[in-house]
């Protein structure tokens, strides 16, 4: 069987040095808001290039905090819109919904999967206060276009980073540092993971950096003093200390899933099987390889009968979801045939910094006899 990931496989590449770096966090006694937070915090901002870098529990958290700062500091007010793609995880709609902002969905393209960034303008209203671009699947969204739009109307550019740790602009820009703050996930299964739940906010805003450490430690810039209403939503110390391990080889683990992309993109040759438009290196981390198929899920049971795990992201659009069936900015439901053709086709290929290519190529050759 050759699984989809193997949490497994990934922890045993670095397994010594994290090993040694929980030991050394559980026999040093200090287990939250430590001297390994500090040390990932600083290392983690050097490597996006940002000036801050604030740890909290989760990647849905750091979004939701992005934006609960921004109406903490009057910049945006419950009410006001938020642009972001039809066809991303639903945590990023839940992040802006979470604050009583209101999310503007805008198809994305068919050959990148990402948001199209043609029918962002005709969106904008005078409520509109921030576009939210998600790098979905390791792939670059940040387009000069957006940035442009961002400039003009005068909105923030937040970064829902949670798949694309170390991805590029073209200028070498990393995400996580394009536009005015970034969520991203540490999840176990992400390129740069924890061993359990983890999330950071990046920035350059001094302001905003403060206001968010402060309402994910209970609303609390001071022992005992709450200026705000906040939550309990710390990155603990055992977390921090493997993903600074884990930082140190996120680059050269990149680089083999870049790698593995290119014997898919170059093994794979079936017409019932849609690539997306391949990007430069730089631009696509590979989190994840999607592939589109009319017969999907034939293709996954198909897959598995011949040893080859897949997973779907995801089978059901956010907006099509039962939680958001009676919300206000989802009535009355607007077709969206380019979510909805990428959510009934998409189907992710085994991809990770653990897979070898002997593997990949067998994926290959049992996709490429799909009928």
């Amino acid at each position: 069987m050759i699984p989809f990931l193997s949490l497994k496989d990934v922890t045993a590449l670095h397994g010594a040095e994290i090993n040694e770096a929980v030991s050394r966090v559980v026999n040093g006694g200090w287990y939250l808001q430590g001297k390994e937070n500090e040390k990932f915090e600083a290392d983690y901002a050097a490597y996006i290039g940002t000036k801050y870098c604030v740890g909290c529990a989760n990647g849905l958290d750091a979004l939701i905090w992005i934006f609960r700062a921004y109406i903490e500091m009057g910049v945006m007010r419950p009410g006001d819109e938020v642009i972001v793609p039809a066809n991303t995880y639903i945590a990023t709609i839940l992040s802006i919904t979470e604050n009583g902002l209101k999310p503007v969905l805008v198809e994305p393209k068919l050959n990148t999967l990402e948001i199209d960034e043609e029918m962002i303008e005709e969106t904008i209203t005078p409520k509109t206060k921030a576009i939210c671009i998600v790098h979905l699947y390791g792939r670059i969204a940040y387009t000069e276009k957006i940035g442009a739009l961002c400039k003009k109307y005068n909105l923030k550019l937040v970064e829902d980073n949670a798949q694309a740790h170390g991805c590029r602009f073209t200028d070498g820009c990393r995400t996580g540092n394009l536009g005015d703050a970034a969520g991203h996930s540490f999840y176990p299964g992400k390129n740069l993971g924890a061993l359990g739940d983890g999330g950071a906010v990046t920035t350059n805003d001094p302001e905003l950096a403060a206001t968010i450490r402060a309402l994910a430690n209970y609303g609390s810039q001071k022992k005992y003093v709450f200026k705000y209403t906040g939550r309990n939503s710390r990155l603990d110390e055992i977390h921090a200390a493997v993903l600074d391990v884990k930082l140190k080889y996120l680059d050269e683990d990149n680089a083999h899933r870049q790698q593995m992309a290119r014997l898919y993109y170059e093994g794979i040759n079936n017409p019932l099987i849609i690539l997306p438009d391949r990007l430069d290196d730089e631009q696509n981390v590979y989190h994840i390889f999607p592939v589109l198929c009319e017969k999907r899920d034939e293709l996954q049971a198909y897959l598995k009968e011949n040893g080859v795990g897949t997973v779907i992201h995801y089978p059901i659009p956010p907006y099509k979801q039962e939680c958001y069936s009676n919300a206000e900015w989802n009535i009355p439901r607007l077709v969206r045939p380019i979510t909805d053709k990428i959510h009934k086709m998409e189907l992710s290929l085994p991809m990770g910094p653990a897979i070898i290519a002997d593997e990949v190529n067998r994926v290959i050759e049992v996709i490429n006899a799909f009928k």
